[in-house]
C-alpha cells in the first residue's frame, strides 16, 4: 500500500507519577478475567501485556488470561470488548492512540478515549531497521533511496494504525517520498519478515525489534525521538532528527483498558492496584529498561492528559494522510489549533 504523510511518536522526558488511590479495594472477582490483545502475539502490546498481567492477576486472586485477537488493526478485538457484559471481566490492552482514534479512521464507529478506563504503563518508540545485509548503512542513504526510488521501498509494519504503520506515514510527509507497505498480523511479524528479507525496512517499535537488533539480523538506522535509543549490547541509535529536524514527536503510550459501565468497585480496585503495585513493579521496569520502552506507568485523569498529545497527533495526521472517515470534531479534537475541545 502507498501512502505519504505526517506524524510520529516519540521524543521523551517522561517523569514518574507517583499516584494513590482514592478507593479502598473491595472488588474480589470470581473468575478469570479475559484480557483481549486485538494484534498478534510478540508484538509490543502483547509483550507488556504479558508483563502487567501477572502482576494484576496476583493481586485480584484469579487469573488474568491474555488472549490473542488479531484483525482490522486491532479493531476487532477492540470491538469484541466493547461488546461484552460490562462486569469488569473483559478488559482491553493497546496503544491508547489507537482506541481514542478508531472512529475518526471508520474502524469502529462512534467511540473515543472517554469510552474507556485508562491505565498506562510505557512508552514506546519506533525504530527504522533494515536487514542486516541491507545495501543501506546510515538512515541518510535510505532516505534518498525512498526519494529516488519510492514504492519499490518496502516497508513491514503491523498495518495502517499500527505504531510502525503511523511512524512511516509521518515519515513519508517528513521527507517527502511514497513507499509501499506490507503489513503482517503484529510488530513482531513484521520485524522478523523484515529481519528474513521479506521487506527492506520496518519501522515498528524498539520493543519488537530489540532482540533482533542484538543478534544482529537488523540494522537499526535511527530512532523515532529527538534523543538517541540506547540499548544494551548495541551501538546507540542515533534520533531522527540528525536527518529530519522539524520532524513532528509524541510519546506512544501504551496500557490496559477497561470500558466505561463496569461497576464502580472494579474501578477502584484496579486504581489502587495500578497505583501500588503496576507503578512500584520491578518487573515492568525491567522490561522497559531491557526493551528500549519508557517506564511511566499512570492511571485515571492523569493518563488521560499524557495520552491526549499523541491522540491529537494521530487524529489530525489521519486528515493529512486522507484517512480520516470521520472528522477528529467527532471525537472532540479541532486540527486546526491541534486542540481538544468539549472535553467530558
Amino acid at each position: 500500500m502507498i501512502r505519504s504523510s505526517r506524524w510520529i511518536l516519540a521524543g521523551f522526558g517522561v517523569t514518574l507519577l507517583a499516584g494513590t488511590a482514592a478507593h479502598a479495594q473491595d472488588w474480589q472477582p470470581d473468575r478469570p478475567i479475559n484480557l483481549i490483545v486485538p494484534w498478534g502475539a510478540g508484538g509490543s502490546t502483547d509483550q507488556v501485556t504479558r508483563v502487567t498481567a501477572p502482576i494484576l492477576g496476583e493481586a485480584l486472586g484469579v487469573d488474568v488470561v491474555v488472549v490473542n485477537q488479531p484483525g482490522a488493526s486491532g479493531a476487532i478485538g477492540t470491538q469484541e470488548v466493547l461488546n461484552a457484559p460490562k462486569d469488569g471481566y473483559t478488559w482491553t490492552a493497546n496503544a491508547i492512540a489507537n482506541n481514542a482514534t478508531y472512529s475518526v479512521t471508520g474502524l469502529l464507529e462512534g467511540t473515543d478515549i472517554d469510552d474507556w478506563h485508562i491505565y498506562l504503563s510505557v512508552a514506546n518508540v519506533p525504530v527504522v531497521s533494515v536487514p542486516a545485509d541491507s545495501e543501506f548503512e546510515d538512515f541518510g542513504q535510505l532516505l534518498e533511496a525512498l526519494k529516488t526510488r519510492g514504492t519499490e521501498i518496502t516497508v513491514a509494519t503491523a498495518g495502517i494504525t499500527s505504531s510502525g504503520g503511523t511512524a512511516i506515514a509521518a515519515l513519508s510527509d517528513a521527507g517527502g517520498f511514497e513507499y509501499n507497505m506490507i503489513t503482517y498480523d503484529g510488530g513482531g511479524p513484521a520485524a522478523i519478515a523484515t529481519a528474513s528479507g521479506e521487506a527492506m525496512v520496518t519501522t515498528q517499535l524498539a520493543v519488537e525489534q530489540t532482540e533482533l537488533i542484538r543478534g544482529g539480523r537488523l540494522k537499526a538506522l535511527a530512532v523515532l525521538s529527538a534523543d538517541p535509543l540506547v540499548l544494551e549490547g548495541v551501538e546507540p541509535i542515533p534520533p531522527i532528527t540528525q536527518w529530519l529536524p522539524e520532524m513532528e514527536l509524541a510519546p506512544d503510550y501504551f496500557g490496559i483498558f477497561i470500558p466505561k459501565g463496569v461497576p464502580e468497585e472494579v474501578v477502584a480496585t484496579l486504581d489502587k492496584i495500578w497505583g501500588e503495585q503496576v507503578m512500584n513493579s520491578e518487573a515492568l521496569q525491567t522490561y522497559a529498561e531491557t526493551f528500549g520502552a519508557v517506564f511511566a506507568p499512570s492511571f485515571g485523569a492523569e493518563a488521560r492528559e499524557r495520552a491526549m498529545p499523541v491522540v491529537i497527533l494521530e487524529a489530525c495526521s489521519s486528515v493529512e494522510r486522507g484517512e480520516a472517515v470521520n472528522d477528529p470534531s467527532t471525537i472532540g479534537i479541532d486540527c486546526e489549533t491541534r486542540t481538544e475541545v468539549g472535553q467530558q
